[in-house]
């Protein structure tokens, strides 16, 4: 028979064996008659095992014939929808599948150095990245709200209350006083709070909400805590998943290990080759990616956040010097093609005098002989610097001896392309250049877990772009491309759709019928489009409309307008990115954002346009993208999702809780025991009816693999279940309890148990685990009956049933209990 699961060999003898003298077997397969071998092979002769369905109905069981079992599937589809089993195993696949999968395995010991790690790493993140805003008296940072920054009106969080409306700042008289002090007053469900500014200041927070609209679903109220404790609760268990996911990557990174880079003699030739003087930011990014490459073992996975034109370009140059001169590729990823050509005309020239260094560029521009000569010389290592753009990341392209990755503008890649970046992070060095980071990069670096370098001090010669946001008029687009070109400029004309671009040229060329007018789209042929930047790059065409394909790094210093049209399709990532395409010399820039309602749009929207506003001065993408978070959420760490609920308890006590949560990392965390050494004292031993064993191919091969997949791990588990199940259909009821039985013992062997008893109506589990994890995994679970029926008492866990169940009753609740415990534990360290 074919396996039911691919067990690798198993180098020391199992503890159970399986064979007709085992009494375990004997008990488990008590039949009335031997086993008709013949006959069931006449069966499967006249009915493929495929085609054919166990049908188990309450005791018996009968295999039809295909005509009259045409609604068994669809009947075993209800059923294996609602059966507890195949709920675990949809949930075990959806929370462990990809991560199981990438996890590091370490020892204890091993564990708590790098965990250690990650602690330093993240109070350093924290210290670099908020230094700024940390008081010079040495006041921790804190998320905590000023009540004097506070209008009426503002949605605040009191830590131990909940959600409420504040109202305002005034005097009262305290009882027992005769001095009046300032009271803050706000507004809950049922009725109105006060408390004095000093309290105020360590207790609230301001509510955002990373949703369409900025207004709580209620408000909380003072008489009832309950449900904002179960909130919190919510929120701190998401926090918890979040700090795992970022310590598995972190822990897994920390432990890939590549020699350090030669520090090359001519790095100070190439170096001398930069025409400006660096800004101090620059000077200290240049100091930590050196670092990075030259005295660590761990290949880098920096992210360089600076405002367009800062010079981020320069610090990755200067990597990829370092890496080329060692003998490595590097390869420099581009969201466009348009960015790709101009990285490769800018690295081409800086690179011009050392003619043993060849640069190429991959793109769909190219015949399909150039395109084959290029994977040609990659493959064989002729290429040191590889230019282009997600067509780098296909599985055509082979690598000779892959060194560095620069990627540009992370957030305009898809999430495939995405996920391919994060598998290079594992072997080689990855240096992020982002103008705004996008909510999930920016939240890796300000918890520590990515280094970052902020480079937000402007070159001296740049001045701020005036920003001007108004509803859309025909004479406000006129007059200001009319003085753009009065002072012999060029104009980015950009719409969110190519639909309407074709309606604009018609309506400039009569306003302007004089001057060269193009359009711009990343669906044009591949020579029109390059023809097209080309010509506007060499001042030829004055006005170019087009859509957001010139949002990433577009150096044309004789643009110094931008009109943005349908302003409000646009992410405040792209908004930022748009405007920054001017204002690269030192002529004064201007970026109209056009709307064409304010009515129209959604509160969302409104925020976005009023961030950008507020982000006026130089070097605030950092800044910008913060706000991002604070509007669209944190986002998930793997995955699609860019938007995180954080809705529970509001951005910034999200924030509080999520450094409190690292700071206390090693407290959460549970210790499995192993599987062969977890007693389930219950004495349940179901009987299989003899037609179920007759129709199992191999019964003892199967039972005995059952028992294998247990010991290793629950996804094993599962995907022998699943396979039992698409090879025979659904299990009678006694071979359901047998395999409740292993998923009992798998449980609880994953959550530390060590022993499972029952003595009339209580049931005991005997555990490793601290009382703050149980607290944690109860906080967690969703039947509030298995939550409240259970306590911890030193190294047990205790249920009080409400009366004594029959062992196979029994069984199916302390599955269910498991079940849901179980479920907490991608909120917890496992090592």
């Amino acid at each position: 028979m074919a396996s039911l699961l691919s067990i690798p060999e198993v180098s020391t003898p199992l503890v159970l064996k399986f064979s007709f003298s085992s009494p375990s077997l004997r008990t488990l397969f008590t039949v009335n008659r031997p086993f008709l071998y013949k006959q069931r092979l006449k069966i499967q002769s006249s009915f493929p095992i495929v085609t054919t369905k166990a049908v188990y109905t309450q005791g018996s069981l009968s295999i039809s014939s295909l005509k009259a079992h045409k609604l068994a599937p669809e009947r075993e589809k209800m059923e294996l929808e609602t059966d507890a089993i195949s709920i675990l195993n949809e949930r075990i696949r959806r929370d462990h599948g990809k991560r199981e999968a990438a996890r590091p395995v370490m020892d204890s010991q091993e564990a708590d150095m790098y965990i250690q790690l990650v602690k330093e790493q993240q109070q350093r993140g924290l210290q670099k990245l908020k230094g700024d805003r940390e008081s010079k008296e040495g006041v921790v940072f804190s998320y905590k709200v000023d009540p004097y920054t506070l209008r009426s009106g503002d949605f605040v969080v009191h830590k131990k209350v909940g959600v409420g409306r504040f109202v305002g700042i005034k005097f009262d008289v305290p009882r027992g006083s005769t001095e009046p002090i300032e009271y803050v007053f706000i507004e809950y469900a049922d009725g109105m709070a006060k408390l004095p500014v000093k309290q105020a200041s360590r207790m609230l927070y301001r509510y955002n909400l990373p949703n369409e609209t900025k207004k709580p679903r209620t408000l909380s109220k003072l008489s009832d805590t309950s449900v904002w404790e179960r909130r919190k609760a919510k929120g701190k268990v998401a926090i918890q998943k979040m700090v795992v996911d970022l310590m598995e990557l972190y822990l897994h990174r920390l432990k890939q290990k590549r020699p350090p880079y030669p520090k090359s003699p001519a790095m100070a030739e190439f170096v001398a080759q930069f025409p400006y003087e660096p800004t101090p930011d620059q000077k200290q990014a240049f100091i930590d990616v050196e670092k990075d490459l030259t005295e660590s073992e761990t290949p880098m996975d920096r992210l360089i956040c600076g405002d367009v034109g800062f010079g981020k370009t320069e610090v990755a140059l200067r990597a990829i010097f370092c890496v080329v001169s060692a003998g490595k590729q590097a390869m420099v990823l581009a969201p466009t093609i348009v960015l790709a050509k101009q990285h490769f005309d800018v690295i081409s020239e800086r690179f011009s005098k050392y003619p043993s260094i060849k640069v190429g560029l991959l793109s769909r521009f190219q015949s399909k002989a150039e395109k084959e000569e290029h994977l040609n010389m990659i493959k064989k290592g002729d290429l040191d610097i590889i230019v282009g753009t997600h067509s780098l990341l296909g599985s055509r392209v082979v690598y000779n001896n892959l060194g560095l990755l620069v990627v540009d503008e992370e957030q305009r890649f898809g999430v495939k392309q995405k996920e391919k970046i994060a598998s290079f992070k594992t072997s080689v060095d990855v240096l992020t250049l982002s103008a705004t980071p996008i909510p999930r990069t920016l939240y890796l670096a300000l918890t520590g877990f990515r280094d970052a370098s902020l480079i937000s001090t402007p070159p001296p010669e740049r001045v701020p772009i005036k920003t001007r946001l108004s509803a859309f008029g025909k004479e406000k687009v006129i007059a200001a491309i009319q003085y753009e070109l009065d002072r012999d400029g060029q104009v980015f004309y950009v719409l969110p759709r190519i639909k309407g671009l074709e309606e604009v040229m018609d309506f400039l060329k009569q306003s302007f019928p004089d001057v060269d007018i193009a359009i711009a789209h990343g669906k044009q042929y591949s020579k029109q489009l390059e023809e097209t930047m080309e010509k506007f790059a060499q001042g030829e065409i004055k006005i170019l409309i087009c859509t957001n394909i010139v949002e990433s790094g577009l150096d044309i210093q004789n643009a110094n307008t931008i009109i943005i049209q349908d302003v409000q399709q646009f992410g405040l990532a792209q908004m930022y990115q748009l405007r920054g395409r001017v204002g690269r010399a030192d002529k004064e820039a201007y970026a109209y954002l056009f709307y064409p309602d304010k009515s129209l749009l959604s509160d969302q929207a409104l925020e976005r346009l009023a961030a950008l506003e507020e982000c006026r001065e130089l070097g605030q993408g950092f800044q910008l993208a913060e706000r991002d978070m604070g509007i669209r959420g944190f986002g998930t760490i793997f995955g699609e999702q860019q938007t995180g609920d954080v809705g529970n308890v509001g951005i910034d006590l999200f924030f509080e809780m999520l450094f409190e949560s690292l700071s206390k990392v090693e407290e959460h965390r549970v210790v499995s025991v192993p599987y062969q050494s977890v007693q389930i004292d219950i004495n349940i031993n179901p009987r299989l009816p003899s037609e179920y064993i007759n129709y199992l191919e191999n019964p003892m091969e199967i039972i005995n693999e059952s028992e294998k997949a247990a010991e290793k791990d629950i996804w094993s588990l599962m995907q022998f279940t699943e396979n039992l199940r698409r090879q025979y259909g659904k299990e009678p009821y006694s071979m359901e309890i047998l395999l409740k039985k292993l998923y009992v013992r798998r449980m609880a062997a994953d959550l530390g148990i060590s022993r499972i008893y029952s003595s009339g109506k209580m049931v005991g589990m005997k555990t490793n685990m601290s009382k703050m994890v149980f607290k944690l995994m109860t906080d967690s679970m969703i039947s509030d009956a298995h939550r409240n029926s259970l306590l911890f008492e030193e190294d047990q866990i205790k249920a009080e049933l409400l009366l004594e169940l029959p062992r196979e009753q029994l069984l199916n609740w302390i599955f269910q209990c498991l079940a849901e415990l179980h479920a907490s534990l991608p909120a917890l360290i496992k090592y």
